[in-house]
């Protein structure tokens, strides 16, 4: 007998999940800043730390709030038309209702693949973008579930905590570089008898970005799950969610041409809709449609 799993749960399991895994990155970079200050200077290091921080913040502020013009002028988004698209209008504003948030703009991609993207910064500037093929071939509840799981990433300020995720990653680095060049460049600073310290920094600087980019896109993945939870919580129709991505499963080509950099906002990876590895954006299509049947 198959267990019921409430999409609360899901939801939670999931939110506990990117929390703890932010907090792995956050150990990276205080253990980054330890060993620069234990290799060289306490005030070296904070000085370095304060202004690395305030680099990756000013760039990740500017994207995140100017991103979504960005993203929907590369993806060739353009505005649904009230009267061609009434019907992707609606069920919108219907989900809009039930979701307490305001109508997000609403977009169309000219691709026959299915597939769908939202972003802004949150509920108030937010736009959701659905491919043509979606609007083709989804039945009305699985279009529901498509937009539902948009909406939900809007509601569960899935961009906000993306961008936070982004500081960190790149905060270490761009600390994991300074080491490291540091650590070649000075032998370990100006104390001395301290060769176990230049080694474990110098691994910790190798590892550290690489880790931090594998959690990150861990977080992307739990973050996909959420939404798909939250999205049943709004449509409260599981197989609706689930037939869309056996459909895109089944019928995308897998190469939209979509930059690397946006790919990630998709309900589905627009490059390789089978991709199931470490470097996935996404969790495998099998498994979530599996996740949904069980709710």
């Amino acid at each position: 007998m198959e267990q019921h799993v409430s999409f609360y749960t899901q939801r939670s399991k999931n939110s506990r999940d990117s929390i703890l895994l932010v907090l792995i990155v956050l150990a990276f970079i205080l253990l980054l800043a330890y060993f620069f200050s234990d290799m060289f200077a306490p005030e070296l290091a904070l000085i370095i730390l304060i202004g690395a921080g305030i680099f990756v913040v000013i760039d990740a502020y500017v994207s995140y709030m100017y991103g979504d013009k960005a993203v929907l002028a590369s993806t060739n988004a353009q505005l649904a038309d009230p009267i061609k698209h009434v019907y992707y209008i609606n069920t919108a504003e219907g989900l809009a209702i039930a979701a307490g948030m305001p109508v997000p703009k609403l977009y169309v991609l000219p691709n026959k693949d299915i597939n769908a993207f939202a972003t802004g910064r949150d509920p108030k500037h937010a736009s959701i973008a659905v491919t043509q093929g979606a609007l083709d071939n989804l039945s009305r509840q699985e279009l529901e579930g498509v937009i539902a799981h948009e909406m939900s990433h809007i509601g569960n300020y899935d961009i906000r905590f993306f961008m936070m995720v982004a500081v960190f990653v790149g905060l270490v680095a761009i600390l994991s570089n300074i080491l490291l060049r540091s650590t070649l460049h000075s032998g370990g600073g100006n104390k001395k008898g301290n060769g176990y310290i230049i080694v474990i920094a110098l691994v910790l600087a190798v590892i550290a970005p690489i880790v931090s980019r594998l959690v990150q896109l861990s977080i992307s993945r739990k973050r996909e799950y959420m939404a798909d939870a939250t999205g049943v919580k709004l449509t409260r129709y599981p197989p609706g969610l689930a037939g869309a991505l056996a459909k895109i499963q089944k019928m995308n080509s897998g190469k939209m041409a979509i930059s690397d950099a946006v790919s990630h906002l998709f309900i589905s990876d627009p490059k390789n809709t089978f991709m199931d590895n470490v470097f996935a954006t996404h969790p495998p299509i099998e498994k979530r449609i599996a996740a949904l049947r069980a709710m």
